[in-house]
């Protein structure tokens, strides 16, 4: 505890009265000054005690003491010692009844009594309050380091949530809760989430402040250079003490080392994800299984999915990529979960794509469909999903995912399942510039052929196609004989040039047929 009046007054050595201000003498005391200016206040910093002999002050005017009083209180003093026995054998009645009236701490100090020996006093209470908080900072981060060593970040933030006497959480870079103590603060710390977002945007190290008096809480960013790797919130019902800052600060390095050391070995966790991943590529499950051991090996031996994401743009980006983003989500989500999750990035320097192995029906499937739907400007990712598979078919579901990518991106969507492509009808993957060019060049001279007035080849074509061949029913659609519909036909081969007893030429102008629709007629 810092030195207050009231330690003061109980200093044996001092001899101090209290004469007003009796209270207020909890005020702690930042320091001793002697003054025997009329207006001191220029010099003042505030939490100072005040010494005087009055030598300057016309002590015995009321209206004038009113007026330094109030100007003293103003600048923050919080008490005036006025010597006895020098300029006045007591303290003048003028200044006694504002000191009253202002409620200001007024002590009258005896002559015997220096004011060296009180500066000295608040001096060595300063020094020794500043000892005993130096030396509980120094225990709180030898506690809060055999926690981080025995037990984890968990241990971390409830040693520090005691040492501040109020609650301590841990969070991701996502804004989640990792860790809270005490338990009844977890509701407190997922209201923070938003505040945390916004933390994370700034470069590390930052900090903020949010909350009124009674619950103030302190955001601290972890994470070195630039990059925040996640956030520390303290919630107290007072600004934080030196000894408590020793505590929080030690729980921030202690945290971001935790952080930083888990960095290091999720990437020795992708380069041996990349290598379990070539092995299910090339058909080599068992050996996949054997190098992925217990980090990866529950993952393999059930039900999976494959997903492939892209940048949508290939414009260079600032600062952390869109990938970089969603792959963080992703592990966020698999720890917060329980979960196993094989994240290998793919390219120059992993910048180019971002393959995932993830449990079927899992949180990181999960995520990835929140993070494809979520409200943004512009897509910043495209990503394609496989179909639910295993170690056996695990390259036959990279297609799958690649597929599926592929219709994302030509479809100006975020997220495309094979299975939606399984499901739905082909037609719509032909929604292309480029096959619709096809379609019009395959079918241009029969619609100008039409267009001349001398016969109806494009109806009769698709009327022709839709019956599969059938001379009489394909006649009855349009109306007409079944000798016009083989003339007609005719008319078709020789304009194009193509049999029409060729499969595939029926496949491309069926197909040609309902990418134009009418449009061109």
């Amino acid at each position: 505890m810092p030195p207050t009046l009231a330690s003061l007054v109980q200093h044996s050595a001092l001899k101090l009265i209290v004469r007003a201000g009796e209270d207020r003498l909890g005020t702690p005391v930042r320091w001793a000054h002697v003054s025997e200016l009329a207006d001191p206040v220029p010099y003042m910093e505030g939490g100072e005690l005040l010494l005087t002999t009055a030598l300057t002050l016309d002590a015995e005017d009321p209206e004038a003491m009113r007026r330094y009083v109030r100007r003293l209180l103003g600048a923050g003093v919080v008490g005036l010692g006025f010597a006895v026995g020098v300029n006045y054998d007591e303290i003048p009645g003028a200044l006694l009844a504002a000191a009253r009236e202002e409620h200001l701490p007024l002590l009258e100090v005896p002559r015997r009594t220096p004011f060296l020996a009180i500066s000295k006093a608040v001096s060595a209470a300063i020094a020794a309050d500043q000892y005993r908080a130096v030396t509980a900072g120094f225990e709180a981060q030898r506690e809060l380091t055999r926690a981080a060593l025995a037990e984890g970040p968990d241990a971390v933030v409830a040693r520090l949530a005691a040492h501040v006497d109020g609650w301590a959480a841990l969070y991701d870079t996502s804004g989640a809760v990792l860790a809270v103590s005490p338990e009844w603060a977890a509701r407190r710390a997922a209201r923070l989430t938003p505040d945390v977002e916004r933390l994370r945007d700034r470069p590390a190290p930052a900090s903020a402040v949010v909350g009124g008096t009674d619950d103030r809480v302190e955001l601290q960013s972890l994470g070195t250079g630039r990059r925040v790797r996640g956030a520390l919130a303290v919630g107290t019902g007072a600004p934080l003490g030196t000894a408590e800052r020793y505590a929080v600060h030690s729980a921030i390095a202690l945290l971001t080392l935790t952080t930083e050391r888990s960095r290091s070995l999720q990437a020795a966790e992708q380069r041996l994800g990349a290598a379990v991943l070539r092995m299910l590529l090339a058909g080599q499950p068992d050996h996949a299984r054997g190098v992925a051991g217990d980090l990866y090996g529950g993952l393999l031996d059930a039900p999976f999915r494959l997903l492939i994401a892209e940048p949508a743009s290939s414009e260079p980006r600032e600062g952390e990529t869109p990938l970089a983003v969603f792959a963080e989500s992703l592990e966020a989500a698999a720890a917060r979960a329980g979960e196993s999750v094989l994240t290998v990035p793919e390219g120059p320097e992993g910048g180019e794509r971002l393959v995932v192995l993830a449990g079927d029906g899992g949180a990181v499937v999960a995520a990835c469909e929140a993070y494809a739907n979520r409200d943004a400007e512009e897509t910043e990712l495209v990503v394609g999903l496989s179909a639910p598979t295993g170690p056996i078919a695990a390259s036959a579901a990279y297609k799958q995912a690649e597929q599926a990518l592929s219709v994302a991106r030509r479809r100006g969507r975020s997220l495309v399942e094979h299975e939606e492509l399984a499901a739905g009808s082909v037609l719509p993957l032909l929604a292309d510039d480029a096959v619709r060019a096809f379609a019009d060049g395959l079918l241009r001279a029969l619609y100008e052929h039409d267009a001349t007035g001398r016969g109806d080849l494009v109806a009769s074509l698709r009327a022709w196609l839709s019956r599969h061949g059938q001379w009489d029913a394909a006649a009855a659609d349009l109306g007409v004989h079944r000798h016009t519909l083989r003339y007609r036909m005719r008319r078709v081969e020789e304009i194009l040039g193509r049999s029409l007893d060729d499969p595939d030429v029926r496949m491309e102008l069926w197909l040609a047929l309902k990418t134009t629709g009418t449009g061109a007629e």
